[in-house]
């Protein structure tokens, strides 16, 4: 076989590695094994779904997942903010700021209002009002 196919040949069958490593075409030889593959997303039992799969039963709002924009953009669950935590609900940041957070993730600033007790409560009410898609 001529060297200059044979160079393109290997040059070939190491472009997909280095296209798929992000490393820039460098010379010398390939690496003997390829490297390791990156660690797989977690399986679905631990993941949350954000909304149920057709024809189950209707979505509820999650404290730990859905945002504040999200409630508050739905009536119900606005009078379930106003009734549960009325001093959390009354901050104008909330309003504005909040609405990209998750109650969860508020928690830090608001850890009495928001107390993992209190959380529960939250989810207990948002479990009996179905979340507005």
């Amino acid at each position: 076989m001529n060297s200059k196919f044979h160079g393109l040949v290997l040059a070939l069958a190491v472009m997909p590695a280095l296209v798929t490593t992000g490393f820039a075409a460098t010379p010398g030889p390939a690496p003997a094994t390829p490297a390791a593959p990156a660690a797989p997303p977690a399986p679905p039992a631990a993941q949350k779904p954000a909304t149920p799969a057709a024809g189950n039963a209707a979505a509820h709002y999650s404290v730990e997942t859905t945002l504040v924009g999200k409630m508050l953009d739905d009536p119900a669950a606005t009078e379930v903010l106003k009734k549960m935590i009325p001093t959390v609900y009354a901050n104008e940041m909330f309003h504005s700021m909040g609405r990209e957070s998750t109650l969860k993730s508020i928690q830090q600033y608001e850890p009495e209002a928001l107390s993992d007790a209190n959380l529960a409560k939250l989810q207990a009410e948002f479990n009996k009002i179905p979340a507005k898609n």
